[in-house]
């Protein structure tokens, strides 16, 4: 079974997460449960799996109910920061302002990596050209996963932040890349 917590998103200026959204930078994280991250030795280059379930805005109102599957790396300098995809901030408009929902079902630690030959060729090409690329090989580093399913059996909710907390008194609204 998985924990469920409610975290305030951090991060840059809308102005700074406009620019980095663009590039695939680091732009909004949020914390996982200390506990969690303890229990489970959360390292840099692990996955969190889980569902995001909700996502509220600096009045506290509920924007979004995805309730969408989602694998969000943790930061490269600790395993406690979860980022954020690009793709996620740009389609809920997230900034540092936002509070979101997630549960958090399993735990992808990074095991080290295997080596696969990629390969060029294309059913169009002629044998020649197909030789041709053979020559040229290309072998990529491809990461490998251990699943770890968090708390089997149970249901914990640890960090939520409280409802009375989430009106902002300042904030920035998003601003599109």
């Amino acid at each position: 079974m998985p924990e469920r917590c409610r975290v305030i998103l951090c991060g840059f200026d809308p102005m700074l997460v406009r620019g980095y959204v663009k590039t695939g930078f680091r732009a909004i994280w949020w914390y996982l449960p200390k506990e969690l991250y303890e229990e489970y030795n959360v390292q840099p280059g692990d996955k969190i799996c889980g569902k995001l379930l909700a996502v509220y805005n600096y009045n506290g109102e509920k924007t979004h109910e995805p309730n969408l599957d989602v694998e969000w790396p943790t930061a490269q300098e600790t395993g406690y920061a979860v980022v954020v995809p690009g793709s996620a901030i740009v389609k809920f408009q997230l900034t540092e302002f936002h509070f979101i929902e997630f549960e958090i079902q399993k735990i992808k630690k990074l095991k080290g990596y295997k080596e696969e030959k990629l390969s060029h060729a294309d059913e169009a090409m002629s044998q020649e050209d197909i030789e041709a690329m053979e020559a040229i090989e290309e072998i990529r580093k491809v990461p490998v996963y251990e699943e770890i399913e968090v708390y089997p059996g149970e249901m914990k909710q640890r960090k939520w932040w409280p409802d009375d907390k989430m009106k902002l008194e300042f904030h920035l609204d998003f601003v599109p890349p």
